[in-house]
């Protein structure tokens, strides 16, 4: 794949990648992961490039993961967050962005509340961006190595299968970037969710809306199940916590009732017993795990394109 014609500057969604660019990110991800099973974990790829992590909007698993994904290639990183930063002084973005352009970097790795912000910083600065989460709208990186993490689960045979996601659709990022993604690979996408947390215009999506976890469940390939956003609850859009749980916790019969060895995936942090119970979250079907180390080798992947086929 190494003959894919790389266009981009940035990576702000997965609405942009065709199916050839995604499947040239997994190919390099999957080289890059060899590395990462190495005494040695480091090569020279990037050596003398500089990132900056920019994330306004707490992180632990991606924040990290790029950080480390930068210092394998021997890049050098530089984190910044909200609070450590003038915005926290009521610095604009715009005037953060200008700041960060004039100390050269190469690119730009940005988590933000507001969608649309690494857009807005990708159309000022002259230096790739990399969009780490901003607001509802996109994660990238986590549909890529979900992706990734799938691909290898089921040996490269990922056309036709089917993926259930199963949460709050209404404000995922990660369900959004992964409809796109998927669905360019081949996946068939059922959704299961409260009807209250159902985005509008649904209907549009490339997926097949469930009315009960039973029947989203039966004969299904793999599960995501999400993170329950407990402000939801605050703002009145959940009901109460416990009967949250009852209806839409996935638990052990819930997994033997989909396809046979069907992998189950979360993008973290979980809340065990809540979205999915404590027993199958450990157990051998869960690639969650598998997901955070998918995750160093696809940023690595995305980080090596862009610091050497656009920069």
């Amino acid at each position: 794949m190494s003959n894919v014609s790389w266009c981009h500057k940035d990576l702000l969604d997965t609405k942009s990648l065709s199916p050839s660019e995604i499947t040239y990110i997994l190919d390099t991800a999957e080289q890059f992961q060899e590395i990462n099973t190495r005494p040695v974990k480091k090569v020279p790829t990037l050596r003398g490039k500089g990132i900056v992590l920019f994330f306004a909007e707490p992180s632990t698993r991606t924040k990290t993961s790029f950080d480390i994904a930068g210092k394998r290639l021997s890049a050098d990183t530089f984190s910044l967050s909200a609070s450590g930063s003038s915005l926290i002084k009521g610095e604009s973005l715009k005037d953060t962005a200008l700041t960060l352009q004039a100390m050269a970097p190469d690119i730009i790795v940005i988590r933000h509340s507001s969608s649309g912000a690494a857009q807005y910083l990708a159309e000022r600065l002259d230096c790739s961006v990399v969009n780490a989460g901003d607001g509802w709208h996109a994660h990238p990186t986590q549909a890529l190595l979900d992706a990734y993490t799938l691909r290898k689960h089921w040996q490269g045979a990922i056309r036709g299968k089917s993926l259930l996601i199963v949460g709050d659709i209404t404000h995922s990022r990660v369900a959004r970037s992964n409809v796109h993604l998927l669905t360019q690979l081949g996946v068939n996408i059922r959704i299961f969710a409260p009807r209250t947390l159902i985005p509008k215009g649904i209907h549009t999506w490339p997926v097949t809306l469930y009315h009960t976890l039973d029947k989203a469940v039966e004969g299904v390939d793999a599960i995501m199940c999400l993170r329950l956003q407990l402000e939801r609850q605050q703002a009145g859009m959940l009901p109460d916590l416990t009967e949250y749980a009852s209806y839409f916790c996935l638990t052990r019969r819930h997994l033997e009732m989909a396809a046979s060895g069907a992998p189950l995936l979360h993008p973290g942090p979980i809340n065990r017993g809540m979205e999915i119970a404590s027993d199958i979250a450990d157990a051998a079907q869960s690639r969650i795990l598998d997901q955070v180390t998918a995750g160093v080798a696809v940023r690595m992947a995305v980080l090596f394109i862009l610091g050497t086929r656009w920069n």
